[in-house]
């Protein structure tokens, strides 16, 4: 994997460097990442993992078996940990990570414990030679968390558009609609489109908005 295709998987995985075109491969994109031994990158793992995670690519056996060297296999699992310190200091858990915690062994679990605290304290989390700055771990992990947040929202808020603009297509004819809409947001009608509107549009909007045929419409969708 070049450089500049790294760069442009990490965007993906939620680092913003540059704008990705082509297919990303999580797994072999996580290699690369263990490999590079840069340390800016390895606080933000837990990140790229999480990322991978949501696109069920992820596959930690397929991650390791691109990783040749015991060193980066090592590195790896260290990194595994780390994330599931993290993860655990912010309350949250992936299925990868279940099913890492249930094989995981006394040491490990001492470690994942050791390093939870560290973070909690401000304590660098280091294992050999290798120093990480746990406020960046939490400061790259809260802002991905802040992001997914907010696309989350903004998911939710272009599906609640998409539901209403088909619930007034399934009453309103375009023109309806239209006149509706004009009226809602208080905006002049002719007197050609008041008119319709009070002939017709106006008697459907009586209609939807009467309180008890939709706790009657509610009821037949429940049944």
């Amino acid at each position: 994997m070049t450089d500049e295709k790294l760069m442009k998987s990490l965007s993906k995985l939620g680092f913003p460097m540059f704008e990705p075109s082509e297919e990303l491969n999580v797994n072999e994109t996580l290699a690369e990442v263990v490999k590079s031994q840069d340390t800016r990158l390895w606080e933000g793992f837990p990140v790229l993992l999480a990322n991978a995670a949501d696109s069920y690519q992820f596959a930690p056996e397929l991650v390791e078996q691109l990783l040749p060297g015991r060193e980066d296999k090592d590195h790896f699992h260290r990194l595994l940990l780390l994330s599931s310190s993290l993860y655990s200091f912010y309350h949250l858990t992936f299925t990868w990570s279940s099913k890492l915690k249930k094989n995981l062994s006394s040491e490990d679990k001492s470690l994942v414990k050791k390093w939870r605290n560290c973070l909690a304290h401000n304590q660098a989390l280091a294992w050999d030679d290798v120093k990480l700055d746990p406020e960046r771990l939490k400061g790259l992990f809260e802002l991905y968390f802040e992001q997914n947040v907010d696309k989350t929202r903004r998911r939710k808020e272009k599906y609640e558009e998409f539901s209403l603009a088909y619930a007034l297509s399934q009453v309103f004819s375009p023109k309806q609609k239209e006149l509706f809409k004009k009226k809602l947001e208080g905006l002049p009608l002719t007197k050609t489109e008041q008119e319709y509107y009070s002939r017709s549009v106006k008697k459907k909007v009586v209609a939807l908005a009467n309180s008890e045929l939709h706790s009657l419409a509610r009821k037949l969708l429940e049944q």
